[in-house]
């Protein structure tokens, strides 16, 4: 396997929860009412999953790597997008607690907002997804040789290790099939 292989199965995982957020905005919009800890599963499963494993491997690892090697000016400019995208990911997700936390609290205007956070994620995530499958990891692998590779690879290896994968793939099947 190469070491986009894991990143790329990550991304399947990732598209799941967005299909559970886009059928919960559905709801949201019929019902006019969210459950906070739906909220609360999606900011988690975003923060802890998406940003913290996934995109801790790309920027812990791949782009640390990347960052050594003379890379193109389209190659680098769109690693730099990547990281802007991932920064703007994980404000979109701070805003979301925020205006759960109001809903919470009975500010029942936040659910718009709380609408419009899930809705701009499950919209953003699909393309910065198809950016780093179709672009940029076929780019960034010509930089390495098999052996940086699978050196890498490793090294995802071992920070997965610290994370728990399988929880989060339980979270999603189990609200996959509450809906």
């Amino acid at each position: 396997m190469q070491a986009r292989g894991p990143l790329m199965i990550e991304h399947r995982l990732i598209e799941r929860m967005l299909s559970v957020i886009k059928r919960t905005l559905v709801e949201i919009e019929s019902k006019r009412e969210v459950d906070p800890v739906f909220v609360d599963i999606a900011v988690d499963f975003i923060r802890i999953y998406a940003d913290q494993t996934h995109h801790g491997k790309e920027e812990d690892i791949l782009f640390r790597e990347l960052n050594n090697k003379p890379l193109n000016e389209k190659d680098r400019k769109i690693m730099e997008e990547l990281i802007q995208e991932h920064l703007f990911g994980r404000q979109t997700t701070r805003e979301l607690v925020e205006a759960n936390t109001h809903y919470r609290n009975g500010d029942d205007t936040a659910l718009n907002e709380i609408a419009v956070k899930l809705r701009t994620l499950a919209e953003f995530y699909p393309k910065h997804i198809e950016k780093e499958d179709k672009v940029f990891f076929p780019a960034s692998r010509a930089y390495f040789t098999d052996e940086e590779d699978q050196n890498m690879l490793e090294e995802f290896w071992e920070f997965d290790r610290k994370m728990i994968h399988e929880k989060y793939k339980s979270v999603v099947e189990g609200l996959e099939t509450k809906q």
